[in-house]
């Protein structure tokens, strides 16, 4: 039942994606980034900040990416996706008992020169690292990243508990179960096995952040969301906030050489000629423009004002047909890199909602009659022009435990959702509305993004409640404010889309674990049976065992109607033809410290 896999930790240090020590034998040897390289992009939806522990949505997660680094990375081209060190000198050892982890780090990886520093640079130390979970952890910053480490560092709860009783994070404190031998050594002494552990240490929220940095811009005026210092590639030089972003290359990054191998189809090959043996970043720019609109975006790329964006499904067939670029695109040379990413939507409703919530079987019976009434295929249809895959499991294909085989006993049947209705005391009243079983009137507050798409979105429900005959009322709210009230469990419904955080189906079951309300758990779900089987999971490896718990998780879900799944969507991503050497990655966040630009063109 379980997908072939798209993430693999088997590399030896022979056989890394990056050589750092000295370049490559390569007649594309090139000298580091070119200022005059500029690679101009966008965002959709305007980000909120660069502090890997604060930040939370996909765009700011993308700028975190480049500018700050990771102990591990992924290579660029392989298939399935291969962990590989960032800033680790190799990959980790683990002891026989898988309790252990001791990971090395690279001498030599400084930070960017700040204030904070003195305006000097200062050298990365296993230290910054430790600094960085411990972040994660602080009540006081309530970072939604904090279930990657919870319950799984011997010591690191218990810290935790003091702090919420002091009102006050001692990161000083030791603990049993991270230790530092020296500046370059890490130890860390988990509670039980973990599998993903890895694949977490490669996530944009393990960051490495040095405390002297945090502790100058919370003194100054809390500007760490605004003040991005890390070891990465690039610097943010400019932000105009819901505006554009600048990143220039750093001059003084380490020599890191591009050599990754891929397979053996022909794209691999034309990139891998194209850029092995080249110094990584070879762009020295990277301007990121905000632009909401679908018909903005695409009119930018097409004059020309773009080098590469994502083509959303409501403009596809503009410039696609049949998962192809249209003769007219081809022409220009644009080029199409496409994937179905590693995402799920789901349409939730919050579970502490008085009226929607609870489950008792009359609530019950009512999230699972809209949930019946409502046609994933006509939204992929309407808001998508088809660019998205119906899922029926929570876990989507390409992802670590995903079933393609999985039939969910939730399906399209509007004529038994109004049955359904009918017989838990869901009257229709004069007005064709349905009442609560105790005759009082009630409405559904729909929740959704104030761009075109999130409008489509709401046309589309709004039929969909028409039809069981509930009262819909739209709720438009920009991007950032409504996270900020989903992670308060303040909405009622939303569609709410997660892209893997690390492509393993842990990462997508999590999204319903009662302890991660208020973190991921957008629907604010809290079923004992489900948290009892999440807990057993967490101790397995992906395996037939594991799968088995997943179904029947999966099945509880179902159960309660405590959601419904919805689909992955297609990612088009559109480049100009002076971009050398992109392909999406379906982890990753960016490549552009991985591609090239032709200046020529």
């Amino acid at each position: 039942m379980t997908s072939v896999p798209i993430i693999s930790l088997g590399i030896s240090a022979e056989t890394l994606a990056q050589t750092t020590a000295t370049k490559l034998n390569s007649a594309n040897t090139t000298e580091f980034a070119d200022p005059d390289k500029v690679l101009r992009t966008i965002f959709p939806v305007a980000e909120t900040g660069f502090d890997p522990a604060g930040s939370r949505d996909l765009y700011s997660h993308a700028i975190v990416e480049v500018v700050f680094e990771r102990l591990y990375s992924y290579d660029y081209l392989a298939t399935p996706a291969k962990i590989i060190p960032q800033t680790a000198d190799g990959l980790p050892d683990i002891s026989a008992d898988g309790k252990t982890y001791t990971i090395k780090l690279k001498k030599g990886i400084y930070f960017t020169q700040d204030e904070a520093f003195k305006g000097r640079s200062r050298e990365l130390t296993m230290n910054d690292y430790v600094y960085s979970i411990k972040r994660l952890m602080d009540p006081r910053i309530a970072s939604s990243h904090s279930w990657l480490f919870e319950g799984k560092i011997v010591g690191l709860d218990e810290l935790v508990a003091k702090a919420k009783k002091t009102g006050k994070f001692d990161y000083d404190a030791k603990i049993a179960g991270i230790e530092t031998p020296d500046k370059y050594t890490l130890r860390l002494h988990l509670t039980r096995p973990d599998f993903n552990l890895p694949m977490i240490l490669a996530y944009v929220a393990t960051s490495a952040v040095a405390r002297e940095v945090v502790e100058h811009y919370q003194d100054l005026q809390g500007l760490v969301m605004a003040n991005p210092v890390g070891t990465g590639p690039y610097k943010l030089t400019e932000w105009v906030r819901g505006s554009k972003m600048v990143l220039d290359a750093k001059p003084d990054y380490r020599p890191v050489y591009w050599n990754f191998q891929g397979s053996n189809n022909a794209e691999d090959q034309k990139i891998s000629a194209a850029m092995k043996g080249k110094r990584i970043p070879q762009i020295g720019r990277i301007i990121v423009t905000d632009i909401l609109e679908d018909q903005s975006r695409l009119l930018a790329f097409q004059k020309d004002e773009v080098d590469l964006f994502q083509l959303y499904g409501g403009l596809a067939p503009q410039a696609m047909r049949d998962g192809k670029l249209k003769p007219e695109f081809q022409q220009k040379g644009i080029q199409l890199s496409r994937i179905v990413d590693p995402e799920l939507t789901v349409y939730y409703w919050n579970m502490r909602d008085p009226v929607f919530g609870g489950l008792s079987k009359e609530k019950i019976a009512l999230r699972r009659a809209i949930a019946m009434a409502h046609n994933v295929d006509d939204e992929i249809r309407i808001v998508d022009n088809g660019q998205a895959v119906a899922l029926e499991f929570p876990i989507p294909p390409g992802v670590v435990g995903h079933d393609p085989d999985y039939k969910s006993s939730i399906q399209y049947d509007p004529v038994a959702a109004n049955a359904l209705l009918d017989k838990f005391g869901y009257k229709k009243g004069a007005d064709g509305y349905r009442n609560l079983p105790d005759g009082k009137p009630f409405q559904i507050n729909y929740t959704s993004q104030t761009e075109s798409r999130g409008h489509l979105q709401a046309e589309v429900w709004k039929k969909t409640y028409d039809s069981v005959g509930i009262r819909m009322n739209v709720d438009f709210r920009p991007f950032a404010e409504i996270l900020k009230a989903e992670k308060d469990c303040h909405l009622t419904q939303r569609i709410s889309p997660w892209i893997a955080d690390y492509p393993d189906g842990d990462n997508f079951m999590q999204l319903f674990y009662g302890a991660n309300i208020h973190l991921n758990n957008a629907g604010c779900v809290a079923i004992p049976e489900y948290d009892k089987l999440y807990e057993e999971s967490q101790k397995l490896p992906a395996g037939p065992e594991r799968d088995l718990l997943y179904h029947k998780m999966t099945r509880i879900l179902e159960v309660y109607a405590a959601q419904r799944i919805g689909y992955a969507r297609y990612r088009n991503m559109l480049s100009q033809a002076r971009v050398i050497g992109y392909k999406k990655h379906p982890v990753m966040l960016t490549e552009w410290m991985y591609i090239d630009i032709d200046k020529s063109k």
